[in-house]
């Protein structure tokens, strides 16, 4: 098994681990972790590997690989199967669209506008993954966890998550420079049952199923057309396709005052006033197109030719490499419009 991060995060980027320790079972899990802090050795977590851009000198410490598996549901006994429910608690290991196809095919309805999305089912709640107009905020019912600084296993139901737009307190609060202090043992979902999704809540999408904003369509439709969607953008990993070298949406869409958003820039509602704007409308205003980076020589990295938001390995990149693109994207969007973006990636032994 290599030891590179390289191989095993969807960028496809970073230099080798001192220690890799790879977790089967959650008493692995929790064993790896505890006997490295133990000694004071740095912990980096690994799912999917699909929320992280790792230095090319790689990471001084134990990575720690989480392989656990297992899926459970407990589903309402409703005669009527709208009105019934399941109950669905998933190791932090398994894949999370593994586990989305799985509530399409049996009906449970809640997660299926975040078909695609690579990665594993413990880091979602993490980022409070979202897309499509779902989050998973929406359907988790708690959150199982090892705490790192009291050494002890916690669950915290969803309102005690802390969960905003990508974020939680399992991202904010940290154990030490590398990691956080909850380390993600299962997530227990509540999900309704039925034929029909959840109201689809994002335009694009209505669009594409051919329904109004706010109606209803049958599970497997929703699916099939997020992949779509999201295979266009370059948003559904394919090896042999580089514009899916990526990590997904580079940065977060920024939360500002409603004066600062440039005109005709898109604005959502946020809390406290607040507006949401589009991460990629500002990229390609401030100048940097779709394949921006291809025309230079070489050509390492580039913004995907599918979507801004995306910046890609183009097969010979180096992490350093790619965080320049980063910068130069960031330093130019706010040059030119006055806002900061910030990096949605967890950034490690590097920085913007």
């Amino acid at each position: 098994m290599s030891d590179r991060l390289a191989d095993h995060t969807t960028l496809r980027l970073g230099g080798p681990a001192r220690t890799w320790v790879r977790a089967t079972s959650e008493e692995e899990l929790v064993a790896a972790v505890s006997e490295a802090d133990a000694a004071g050795e740095p912990v980096l977590v690994v799912g999917g590997g699909s929320n992280l851009v790792v230095a090319d000198e790689g990471f001084a410490g134990t990575v720690v690989e989480v392989a656990t598996r297992g899926v459970s549901a407990d589903v309402g006994d409703s005669d009527d199967p709208t009105c019934g429910g399941a109950l669905v608690t998933v190791a932090a290991g398994e894949t999370w669209d593994d586990l989305v196809a799985r509530a399409v095919e049996r009906g449970w309805v809640g997660v299926e506008a975040l078909s695609g999305i690579p990665g594993s089912v413990g880091a979602t709640p993490v980022q409070n993954v979202g897309a499509y107009g779902q989050e998973v905020a929406q359907t988790i019912a708690s959150v199982r966890v090892w705490d790192r600084k009291l050494r002890g296993i916690r669950t915290f139901a969803a309102a005690d998550c802390g969960f905003g737009y990508r974020t939680s307190r399992f991202k904010v609060d940290r154990y030490d420079a590398n990691g956080g202090r909850h380390l993600v043992l299962s997530v227990t979902f509540q999900l309704r049952q039925g034929s029909l999704s959840a109201p689809v809540a994002y335009g694009e999408l209505a669009a594409a199923l051919g329904v109004e904003t706010g109606q209803r369509a049958p599970l497997a439709e929703v699916r099939s057309a997020v992949l779509a969607l999201r295979a266009g953008k370059g948003m559904v990993l394919d090896p042999a396709d580089h514009d899916t070298w990526s990590a997904g949406s580079f940065f977060t869409n920024p939360v500002v005052p409603a004066d600062v958003v440039p005109e005709g820039a898109p604005a959502w509602p946020a809390e406290g006033g607040l507006v949401k704007t589009s991460a990629a409308w500002l990229i390609e205003h401030a100048g940097f197109g779709k394949g921006h980076g291809l025309d230079r020589d070489p050509a390492p990295v580039a913004l995907s030719t599918k979507h801004t938001l995306a910046l890609t390995n183009r097969g010979t990149a180096t992490a350093a490499d790619l965080l320049a693109l980063a910068r130069e994207v960031r330093d130019g969007v706010e040059a030119t419009y006055g806002i900061a973006l910030v990096n949605e990636p967890v950034l490690v032994g590097c920085s913007l």
